[in-house]
């Protein structure tokens, strides 16, 4: 087996087994971040002098070809070759020789992943804004088209007050600025530059940290090189709660939709492509999709719990117990954006039954409305709730459906555009352009 620490000694295959586990699966994902960090590196490297620039240019050639490899999903990692640091330095090495044995100079094992992980990291989180955004869009414009159609609000499961299906749908576009306030947070706690830190006790090499932290574009450097290592399961359980707080939203506004889908309630539906049905039962129209993203948000919701399991009482330094890490963390990216992706869609296909409190199951939805009325005309708040309590205990009172709410966030009023500005301070404190900018131009270096 190809390892960066070989010794002479031969481990057992049953030990190997075992302490490898998962990761040249999951080391994959990381492989295109393992090729940036080590464009970034070499580069430095140059600068202080301990690669020659006939030494850079030909790695830099190299490392293109890995990288579209990569990016072609033609890249493997080789049996006997025990991780993606390992591999991709074993290519150099074969194609170049004794050069591409001068890559590691200056780096550890323990800084090459951390820096894979964070890059990883940072550009799954770019793609989890964006497809919240789009969901955020999609409930937004549900919010408009249906301002009108008003519908049971509940406390404690019981008939309350008016709501309508603009106050529904707006309320969870605006929960998603606030998930995304939560991400934002957690970016730029990820978007710290580990690489340099080695073992995480430095290097007697002159390294240029703030020169790989510009070139990879993250916001500066984690400064102390001590830290630096120390974040390795502080940033994934950081990330687990930003992740998990937007798998609540989903899982919440999922509950409703079934719900609100079943025939007790009748408020909505999907066509029959969004829903599936039963064996024996020819009447069924289940709602899978979001059954799927509840039971999805609320695994989502566990992560947190688990990273700050495995890694709490660990002391500074690296421990190998974070390799169990990645086999938790890093396959929530993936079912997050699935979730993003199919809600967005399903909504899109949301049908909204319009006459529902016309039923006078809903009466007692107007109660306040009429304490309200009397209030105005004069009565004492206290004496008008007395008197509509009476007419329900006498059996007299009688609904009026008129609704008129123009405060800011009610029914008349849902603030659209004040709960779209708050989405876009969001979205402009993410910086993606910077990113991508510095990644572009070290791919052309």
């Amino acid at each position: 087996m190809s390892k960066l620490w070989k010794s002479d000694a031969e481990i057992n295959q049953k030990v190997e087994k075992f302490t490898i586990g998962q990761d040249l699966t999951l080391d994959l994902l990381l492989a295109h971040y393992d090729v940036l960090g080590t464009m970034a590196h070499i580069r430095m490297l140059h600068k202080i002098n301990l690669l020659s620039i006939q030494d850079l240019s030909q790695l830099n050639l190299a490392l293109k070809k890995i990288l579209h490899k990569i990016d072609a999903g033609a890249f493997t990692i080789e049996a006997g070759v025990e991780d993606i640091h390992s591999q991709v330095e074993l290519d150099l090495t074969r194609e170049l020789g004794e050069i591409g044995k001068k890559v590691h100079s200056g780096r550890s094992r323990n800084d090459q992943v951390l820096l894979d992980l964070k890059l990883f990291i940072r550009a799954e989180l770019h793609q989890i804004v964006e497809y919240t955004h789009t969901l955020f869009k999609t409930l937004q414009a549900l919010s408009e088209q249906y301002k009108h159609i008003l519908m049971p609000g509940y406390t404690h499961m019981q008939v309350a007050m008016p709501s309508s299906f603009g106050l529904w749908f707006g309320a969870y576009a605006e929960a998603l600025t606030d998930d995304l306030l939560l991400i934002q947070s957690a970016f730029e706690i990820c978007n710290q530059n580990p690489l340099g830190s080695a073992a995480g006790y430095g290097s007697s090499f002159p390294l240029d940290r703030e020169m790989t932290s510009d070139l990879l574009g993250f916001s500066q450097p984690n400064y102390n090189v001590v830290y630096a290592q120390m974040g390795r399961g502080k940033v994934e359980r950081i990330v687990a709660f930003a992740l998990a707080n937007l798998g609540a939203t989903l899982a919440k506004m999922a509950m409703d939709i079934c719900l609100y889908n079943g025939q007790n309630f009748a408020f909505l539906r999907f066509p029959e492509g969004f829903t599936t049905g039963s064996s024996i039962m020819p009447h069924k129209k289940n709602p899978d999709i979001f059954e799927l993203i509840r039971a999805k948000g609320n695994q989502l919701q566990a992560l947190p719990q688990e990273m700050g399991f495995i890694s709490g009482n660990l002391p500074s330094g690296y421990h190998r117990d974070f390799q169990i890490l990645k086999e938790r963390f890093l396959p929530a990216f993936s079912n997050l954006k699935d979730c993003l992706e199919i809600a967005n869609l399903a909504l899109q296909q949301i049908e909204i039954r319009e006459d529902i409190i016309s039923e006078a199951q809903y009466d007692y939805l107007f109660t306040v409305e009429e304490v309200n009325r009397l209030v105005l005309e004069g009565t004492a708040f206290r004496e008008a709730y007395q008197q509509v309590a009476a007419s329900i205990k006498e059996g007299n009172y009688e609904a009026q459906r008129e609704v008129n709410h123009t405060h800011l966030g009610s029914i008349g009023n849902l603030g659209t555009e004040r709960i779209k500005q708050k989405m876009a301070q969001v979205m402009a404190r993410f910086p993606f352009d910077k990113i991508k900018e510095a990644l572009s131009n070290l791919q052309k270096g």
